[in-house]
């Protein structure tokens, strides 16, 4: 078996993992030919598409729709022996649906109000009056890198 081998995530440990973050990276291809690097909170679909919400004039969405090819990023550690992290490429789709919309943010503020009725409902109504404004950004990975130096017990 490969080091390689040896250190990447089953789907399992990736289901997990994103379940235990709460931030991911994005990178699309900006304008003049650099990377456009922002953090997004996010949800996962059952399904491994990764959905977000932006507001609709910004960056990343105006480089989608020039270029829908984009680069995903979670990762945690310090310590080299101690570095994940999952890397999901694939095309980002620009989703324009009011319904849509709230039911990500609602997903994604749901992780944050954990089983706390009210917090859920205190954030819903704080959803409703920005969720106009944005697009929801789904991403289906067509190919995903991972690692977890934890794995080596400490050795390289």
């Amino acid at each position: 078996m490969s080091r390689r081998d040896k250190i990447r995530l089953s789907d399992e440990e990736i289901r997990n993992f994103l379940a235990s973050r709460k931030t991911v990276i994005v990178c699309s291809n900006g304008p003049g030919g650099f990377p456009h690097t922002m953090p997004m909170w996010f949800a996962v679909d059952d399904d491994g598409t990764i959905r977000m919400t932006t507001f609709r004039k910004s960056q990343k969405v105006k480089n989608v729709q020039r270029d829908p090819r984009v680069t995903v990023l979670v990762e945690d550690g310090i310590d080299y022996f101690e570095l994940r992290g999952v890397v999901f490429y694939g095309k980002c789709e620009v989703v324009d649906d009011i319904e849509v919309v709230k039911d990500t943010m609602v997903r994604i503020t749901a992780r944050e109000a954990g089983d706390d009725p009210a917090a859920l409902e205190g954030m819903k109504s704080v959803i409703t009056g920005t969720a106009e404004k944005r697009v929801c950004l789904l991403i289906r990975p067509e190919r995903i890198v991972s690692w977890d130096h934890r794995k080596l017990g400490g050795t390289y």
